[in-house]
């Protein structure tokens, strides 16, 4: 039996002993339903929690506090507590959890909410709400509408989580807590829990927290799944090895990724070949792919920002697609037959194309600084400049927008990780993200954590700067300063003053934010190339031993190629030019 099938095994043993103990009618030693959660999250590997007070959570949190383990984290706002909640789940290979008090607070951290849904992070998004008995008489509290609807923000909460638990007694609270909590992990996707202010102190039986939750989805139907091994492997005999991946372990196979699995592969790998972005891809790599004979895709999403404005020109019967919980080859698609089982099987099944495949050749993924006679700071020399600056280890997070595009076309390190948001796009997001991965690089002792971010961007949820400054975290944070929405202007309004924002003396930031006399921070100003280049080659600078922010002047017009590409399609996409269609104007 292959160890893939029985840790599927072992968690269906796990999951049928959680269903056992809770008929059983006898209890040992006891422990409040608040601590009962926090053991939960310690033993998935829990260490911050995000969030902010709030009447209906004060109770709860004089648990988090005294919690040996577990760290609160209390942020600026619910919606920046929601995105480190993002950041810090990413980073750490865990769940994230941010905590809220009832209808304003969870409200306002709904939009990071979503956006985890959106990307498939789990997150843990907890509510302190008000008391059992409070919830069935329906007084006019505050934080409500004032109807009596005491429900209405978990009807909300439905749309953006995958599950959700309302605890109403103490007599299932360990059930609902671990079902959600078993959900959160095993299908990568917020969960919503909300806990009365009556029942975090209730006790409750410890006996379920003997038994461990399993982390694995349910396994694949042997049956089903032996089949869907067999065609797979048919499609790459009928191709005689020239076939591609999109997003895979090592294998001989040429392998090339997508703008959400950028470091998923080791882009120092001799068969890694860069990012396939439709027609917005490099030409030498998107020849190696849309020739191919077969194309294996493994967990690509086709948005529109992940597949260049949906340009992929790879036709159904060339294209096999692993997903976390179904898998299609061309025009067939197997339900339940999830990739993680799936992968080492066919993996093992593919060898014999390893030799064919080896042949293939692989562009080499390089992008060298190139040589400029204007002294101002391009993009086309920022990103390969930075590239260089890079280190094995580190988390580098960059924001909707130049960033994100900005990033795509540079190798980085080894054992890296790049964080962005590329299906949700909320701007300001990457600032909460990376308190919560900053978090983790301080708590792991490698790495560094480094934000690209632009300066319109940075406004929406710059006040975590002081969450940063009070944790002790020492992120770089490059503030890309170019008079506004940048990404927005090539996609409508180039000139429209609504893409306009005021000028922020960005360097003082520090200053205002909790660090008045630059203790521990720093901040700089670089206009040029030459200035960019001295601060990046600088070794105190790159030790990071203080959180420093980096101003960069740059060109209002100036944007990443990819970026000009894709606002372009995007433009035309939205159609505000277009004459409307007469069938919509006798609708």
């Amino acid at each position: 039996m292959s160890s893939q099938s029985t840790a599927a095994l072992e968690a269906e043993i796990h999951r049928l002993k959680l269903e056992v103990h809770s008929l059983k009618t006898q209890h040992g030693s006891e422990i409040s339903v608040g601590n009962y959660l926090l053991t939960r999250l310690e033993q998935l590997g829990v260490t911050n929690m995000f969030g902010v007070p709030g009447d209906f959570n004060l109770g709860f949190l004089d648990l988090v506090e005294d919690h040996p383990t577990i760290d609160w984290v209390g942020n600026c706002n619910e919606l920046n507590a929601a995105y480190a909640a993002d950041g810090y789940a990413r980073a750490n290979n865990s769940i994230g959890v941010v905590l809220t008090t009832f209808g304003v607070g969870e409200l306002s951290a709904i939009n990071g909410i979503a956006g985890a849904f959106s990307e498939m992070v789990p997150v843990l998004n907890l509510v302190g709400v008000p008391s059992t008995s409070q919830q069935h008489s329906k007084p006019m509290l505050h934080h409500t509408l004032g109807d009596g609807r005491f429900d209405a923000y978990t009807m909300a909460a439905q749309q953006f989580t995958y599950s959700q638990a309302s605890l109403k007694n103490k007599n299932n609270a360990a059930a609902e807590i671990d079902r959600v909590l078993i959900d959160c992990i095993t299908k990568a996707r917020p969960v919503y829990l909300s806990l009365p202010t009556d029942l975090v102190s209730a006790n409750i039986s410890t006996e379920r927290l003997s038994i461990p939750l399993t982390r694995n989805p349910p396994p694949n139907d042997p049956q089903t799944e032996s089949f869907v091994i067999d065609l797979i492997a048919k499609q790459f005999e009928v191709a005689e090895g020239d076939a591609v991946v999109l997003v895979d372990a090592k294998t001989k196979f040429p392998v090339y990724s997508t703008p959400m699995g950028k470091t998923v592969v080791d882009e120092n790998f001799e068969r890694y070949g860069g990012i396939y972005l439709g027609s917005i891809s490099r030409p030498e790599i998107r020849e190696k792919v849309e020739s191919a004979k077969l194309v294996l895709s493994v967990g690509g999403l086709r948005s529109d920002f992940n597949t260049g404005n949906f340009s992929y020109h790879i036709p159904v019967k060339r294209t096999i697609e692993l997903h976390s919980d179904s898998t299609k080859v061309q025009y067939a698609v197997f339900q339940g037959i999830g990739m993680k089982e799936l992968i080492p099987k066919l993996t093992e099944r593919l060898e014999t194309h390893c030799v064919a495949a080896s042949k293939l050749v692989v562009p080499k993924f390089l992008t060298p600084v190139p040589k400029e006679e204007s002294k101002s700071i391009t993009h086309n020399f920022f990103w390969p400049r930075v590239a260089e600056f890079f280190r094995p280890h580190d988390i580098i997070v960059t924001e909707t927008g130049t960033a994100n595009f900005g990033i795509l076309d540079v190798p980085l390190p080894e054992k890296s990780v790049l964080i962005s948001q590329i299906l949700w796009g909320s701007i300001g997001w990457s600032v909460g993200s990376l308190l919560g991965a900053s978090l983790v690089v301080k708590e792991s002792g490698h790495g560094r954590s480094i934000l690209f971010i632009g300066d319109g961007s940075l406004q929406l949820t710059v006040q975590e700067l002081s969450v940063m400054l009070r944790v002790g975290v020492k992120p770089i944070i490059f503030v890309l300063n170019n008079s506004g929405y940048t990404i927005e202007r090539f996609i409508h309004g180039k000139t429209r003053k609504y893409n306009d924002i005021s000028n922020w003396n960005w360097t003082s930031l520090s200053k205002v934010f909790g660090d008045p006399d630059e203790k521990i921070s720093n901040s700089y100003t670089v206009r040029t190339k030459a200035e960019l280049s001295d601060l990046l080659d600088n070794t105190t600078f790159a030790h990071a031993d203080k959180m420093q922010v980096v101003e960069v002047i740059m060109e209002k017009l100036d944007a990443p190629i990819a970026l000009r590409l894709q606002a372009e399609a995007s433009g035309k996409a939205n159609a505000y030019d277009a004459p409307l269609n007469p069938a919509i104007t006798h609708a």
